[in-house]
């Protein structure tokens, strides 16, 4: 059959593409009728090329997924992919961590990129471009790990055949030893916390080793004082254009009973006393609530404000200057001496796997255990 313009053609019925051998350059061109009635047109050298462009199309349009355009870029892709993907589906400090890599690193450096034609050297080259700036190891490496995600959800979509960031190699992170309190600076530390406003904020934090967002997330209905238990049910979390939010602890396994210990029952006790006193004093200005942590006013103590108040309490302590996240692992290191098991740390900690608290921990073991680990790993490592 004859076009007007002399190029050869051979159709298939509705929906089923065309494909026909251009005669001004002799390429062959293929075309399948999408589900809202245009075109899209597939191009090759040979018929076989483009038969089999169109063939994955229709197999995909049998699957619900449109067919991938070959002319989308990886600014478009990732934009939709963090709108569509992402946010409806991850915390909130994952969405925002993820858009500012897409917005900072990945847009401006394989942004113009076709994400068809985007290639495991393009991906290498902009990890060479991104160490080169002057950014972290840690920094190159999380980059990489959104594209990967990124191009993972693009490739189980039929967008692109496979995923090229999982080709490439992000340059090592050498992780940072824990540097947890020695039981010298911990007593130092809870004496200069005696009378502090979240001086019982300090206190369960060291004990019972809960994330910043955790502990300002507690409410009076999650402790028991008289079995000595508490409970993880939320977490605090300050969200750009919402403010103060509550959501959900980290992971499934960060929803937890722990036990109290005693030390910890006296200071939720002493802070109980303050608290109903300075609700007394604010009389109509306090703010109804239920929280154990809170500003003068009643509303909750946020996440942020922990990390301006616990310097100053570091200063009043003469201790080395470490994160308020180091109470966490203080814990974990005070328990560890005590002879715990990992798996009853793990437990405690919240962690999702025993394996990520091995790897965080190993160096505080007792020498007992790493020995037994030294022992397995020359067995199987």
């Amino acid at each position: 059959m004859k076009r007007k313009d002399g190029e050869e053609q051979r159709r298939r019925g509705q929906n089923e593409g065309s494909i026909y051998q251009r005669s001004k350059d002799g390429r062959w061109v293929g075309a399948v009728t999408l589900d809202n009635g245009k075109r899209k047109a597939f191009y090759g050298r040979t018929r076989a090329e483009v038969a089999r462009k169109v063939s994955r199309a229709l197999t995909e349009m049998e699957q619900g997924l449109a067919p991938a355009d070959d002319r989308i870029t990886v600014k478009v892709y990732l934009e939709s992919w963090l709108d569509k993907t992402v946010k409806p589906s991850k915390r909130y400090s994952t969405w925002r961590g993820y858009e500012q890599v897409v917005r900072l690193y990945l847009v401006p450096e394989i942004g113009k990129t076709r994400l068809s034609k985007l290639s495991p050297d393009d991906v290498e080259d902009m990890v060479n471009r991104l160490s080169d700036r002057g950014l972290s190891p840690r920094t190159v490496q999380y980059t990489h790990a959104v594209l990967r995600v990124a191009l993972q959800k693009a490739v189980r979509h039929g967008k692109v055949p496979r995923n090229v960031a999982a080709l490439v190699s992000p340059p090592p992170v050498k992780r940072e030893p824990v540097e947890p309190l020695t039981k010298r600076e911990a007593k130092a530390l809870l004496k200069a916390a005696a009378g502090d406003p979240l001086e019982a904020l300090y206190v369960v934090t060291l004990a019972l080793g809960l994330r910043r967002g955790e502990v300002c997330g507690l409410q009076w209905s999650d402790v028991d004082l008289k079995t000595r238990r508490l409970f993880v049910r939320r977490a605090l979390q300050t969200q750009k254009g919402k403010g103060l939010v509550e959501v959900e602890p980290k992971s499934r396994s960060s929803r937890r009973a722990l036990p109290i210990p005693p030390f910890a029952v006296v200071a939720f006790k002493e802070h109980r006393k303050r608290q109903a006193a300075q609700r007394l004093s604010m009389g109509s200005d306090w703010r109804a609530g239920n929280w154990i942590f809170t500003m003068e006013d009643g509303r909750p103590v946020a996440p942020d404000y922990v990390n301006v108040a616990f310097p100053r309490l570091l200063k009043r302590a003469k201790i080395r200057h470490i994160r308020f996240h180091d109470l966490r692992h203080s814990c974990a290191s005070f328990l560890f001496a005590q002879g715990c098991e990992m798996r009853l740390v793990m437990e405690i900690l919240g962690h999702s796997q025993i394996a990520l608290t091995a790897n965080t921990y190993t160096h505080l073991l007792p020498e007992g255990d790493r020995r037994a680990a030294d022992a397995m790993q020359s067995l199987f490592g």
